[in-house]
């Protein structure tokens, strides 16, 4: 057991090679420094989204420390022995006391920063596990098992499925989760709306219900960290039913602030709009006057995303045709070849 140990690195991103050997040396050591190294000018994650991986990742052992060094080189190529006396010093100032193991992957070698500069220090190295961070960052899809959960978050990309009434949303957005194995939510909106066994006698106070409701179910749902997340309508559709609704309610106004302050805190990779070619069943609470005008009411919805800056594909033809239209556009998205 080494009282003192410290393992370094850029962790951009974080993969379960740093995984299995920050847990390995925390167990051989009474007290494991980590040392995150950061550029700002090398084009790495945020170090605050760095930092936090680490930490979630080594909150339970109780023996870990987590440090920052900064340098300002573009690229590692030019983090040469300039940089390396200079970082260790600090690093040895900070911890304060005797480094008894620095530890490192076989990649790094004996010549390598870690030897040259903690000559005092005893070298353990972990054996390299086939991992690399370049391919990782490459495609993080195509390497999903290198990425601990986490990290994850990180990556999920957000799918957004939109259109009007009836024109098989929820259907369709489930029908990808299971295709692509991944996460979904459903339209908060839904059941929210016939709280008094209608949507015409809603109160201003559920559109707000719906608009926070909807986005806490997104942030849970990324944070379980499926490659691809499917979100079920958003903050847009709901402004699209105050304005179809009430829009001449004075008393909704608040609630189209908080839709586009919502809106604009949102980012999707892709957004799938689904035009109205389908047949309109009349179930539930849909509008007539929807199913009637339906082109109408879709364009009224579209020109609502172009005016909040948004792009989006448009998903038509008979139910076989929007499936393998939006398979086709996550797998692209996905970098999946088809």
């Amino acid at each position: 057991m080494y009282n003192v140990g410290m393992y370094g690195g850029c962790f951009n991103p974080l993969h379960i090679g740093h995984v299995d050997c920050i847990l390995k040396a925390a167990a051989l050591c009474r007290e494991l420094y980590i040392v995150l190294s950061v550029s700002e000018k090398r084009g790495e994650i945020d170090e605050r989204i760095r930092y936090r991986w680490l930490y979630q990742l080594t909150k339970h052992i109780g023996n870990v420390t987590i440090l920052t060094i900064h340098d300002d080189t573009t690229t590692k190529a030019e983090y040469t022995q300039e940089y390396w006396q200079k970082d260790a010093d600090e690093v040895k100032a900070r911890i304060g006391k005797p480094i008894d193991v620095v530890f490192c992957g076989s990649d790094y070698g004996k010549d390598s920063f870690w030897n040259v500069c903690y000559p005092e220090s005893e070298l353990y190295i972990f054996p390299r596990n086939g991992i690399s961070s370049t391919e990782l960052r490459a495609n993080p899809y195509a390497h999903w098992d290198w990425i601990p959960q986490v990290a994850r978050p990180y990556y999920t990309k957000k799918v957004l499925l939109m259109g009007g009434e009836s024109t098989g949303k929820s259907t369709l957005t489930i029908s990808l989760a299971h295709r692509f194995n991944a996460e979904y939510i459903d339209e908060a909106g839904r059941e929210l709306s016939e709280k008094s066994g209608t949507d015409e006698l809603m109160l201003p106070e559920d559109y707000t219900e719906i608009l926070l409701r909807h986005k806490l179910n997104e942030i849970e749902a990324q944070g379980r960290g499926s490659k691809v997340l499917f979100v079920d309508t958003d903050a847009l559709i709901t402004r699209f039913f105050m304005d179809f609704l009430d829009g001449d309610d004075p008393r909704i106004e608040k609630n189209r602030v908080l839709a586009d302050a919502i809106d604009g805190l949102n980012r999707y990779d892709l957004i799938l709009f689904l035009e109205p070619d389908v047949e309109f069943y009349l179930d539930g609470n849909r509008s007539t006057e929807i199913r009637d005008n339906r082109e109408y009411y879709s364009n009224k919805i579209k020109e609502l995303l172009r005016t909040h800056r948004r792009d989006f594909t448009c998903i038509h033809g008979d139910y076989m045709e929007r499936y393998e239209q939006a398979v086709a556009a996550v797998q692209k998205l996905l970098g999946e070849e088809q």
